[in-house]
């Protein structure tokens, strides 16, 4: 991995986790941001990020774009890159809702890979074991670069964009179901953040991972005999 020039644009909370791991494993990637004083508050935070310039992006063997889905056309639109001409990179798309097709077709002489996460980016940056999806077969250089963060699936990225919005539609849901149920009850905020923040989550945890606790046990039994 160390003969590849590996890049980084977007430097959110999915960009951020993804970085923090890579260098714990000591994997050189540049970064690059319009704005360098951004960009080189970002790459100070880590031994293993470099700043990259504009001009050097289309040298690079890989470029991840952790990036909205609003801002990966415009933005790849503006580096004025054309796979026909020379060298270009692998283009990485992570945005959940927009497929690569649609990056494929606005840009066909380009090389644009799929690769999305599948979770919350916080929880990737505590945890790692990170599940990521793509419906195209990884040159090794990607597999092994992703392999550092968790795990690759081959699923479609349709799947994915549905199981995001199903696990977050209910994880709204459940969060506002708290909130106007406990001011039913008139407790304080104090009380509702406690549950939103730490028992709600603890829970869930403990309950995806077999391990709850007998009050905890009881109520999923009443649970599951009611429905």
């Amino acid at each position: 991995m160390e003969n590849y020039k590996i890049g980084l644009v977007g430097l959110g909370k999915l960009g951020t986790a993804m970085m923090s791991h890579w260098n714990q494993n000591n994997i050189k990637i540049g970064v690059f941001h319009r704005d360098q004083t951004k960009a080189r508050e970002f790459v100070n935070q880590f031994q293993n990020g470099y700043l990259l310039a504009a001009s050097e992006l289309k040298e690079l063997d890989l470029l991840i774009l952790a990036l909205p889905a609003t801002s990966i056309i415009p933005f790849i639109t503006s580096l004025k890159i054309q796979g026909n001409s020379g060298h270009s990179p692998y283009f990485i798309n992570m945005a959940t809702t927009l497929h690569t097709n649609e990056i494929s077709k606005t840009f066909p002489d380009l090389n644009v890979i799929g690769l999305k996460y599948m979770g919350h980016a916080r929880d990737l940056l505590e945890h790692g074991n990170g599940l990521f999806i793509s419906e195209n077969t990884l040159q090794k250089i990607i597999e092994e670069l992703f392999s550092n963060l968790g795990n690759v699936k081959q699923e479609s990225e349709n799947c994915l964009a549905e199981v995001n919005k199903l696990a977050t539609f209910y994880a709204v849901k459940t969060a506002a179901e708290i909130e106007n149920e406990f001011a039913k009850r008139g407790y304080p905020l104090e009380y509702v953040k406690r549950a939103l923040t730490s028992i709600s989550p603890e829970v869930i945890r403990s309950y995806s991972e077999g391990s709850l606790g007998h009050f905890a046990k009881e109520i999923a039994k009443k649970i599951q005999q009611n429905d």
